[in-house]
């Protein structure tokens, strides 16, 4: 449990990023060279890497060489993590939002 904990804060903290939101968004219409990703932000290539490196390290995006172009493409496994996470979240949520209604209209009921 611990384990899958750690991943989720890796995974979480490199999503409260915009410019790594922002690169996720653009990846999730294909993959992209770093040049073609990093065109659009105001800031050196190498501040980008850094952006890339926390992206891949949290096993958000996967990269590869060929030749002098690195390109980086989304690993949809961890979304697949994040997606379960999310799911027990509503879960456990819309149960408690359900013993709230049931909660309030007994009330309702006693009052009447």
């Amino acid at each position: 449990m611990e384990q899958y904990s750690q991943q989720l804060d890796g995974i979480f903290q490199a999503l409260a990023d915009p410019t790594r939101r922002a690169v996720l968004g653009r990846l999730g219409q294909g993959p992209a060279s770093i040049s073609d990703l990093a065109r659009p932000f105001d800031m050196a290539l190498p501040s980008f890497m850094k952006h890339i490196r926390f992206l891949e390290g949290s096993g958000l995006i996967q990269t590869h060489k060929e030749g002098r172009v690195r390109t980086c493409a989304i690993d949809k496994r961890q979304f697949a993590r994040i997606e379960a996470w999310l799911a027990d979240q509503r879960a456990l949520w819309e149960g408690r939002a359900d013993r709230l209604e049931q909660f309030v209209m007994q009330e309702e009921e006693k009052s009447k």
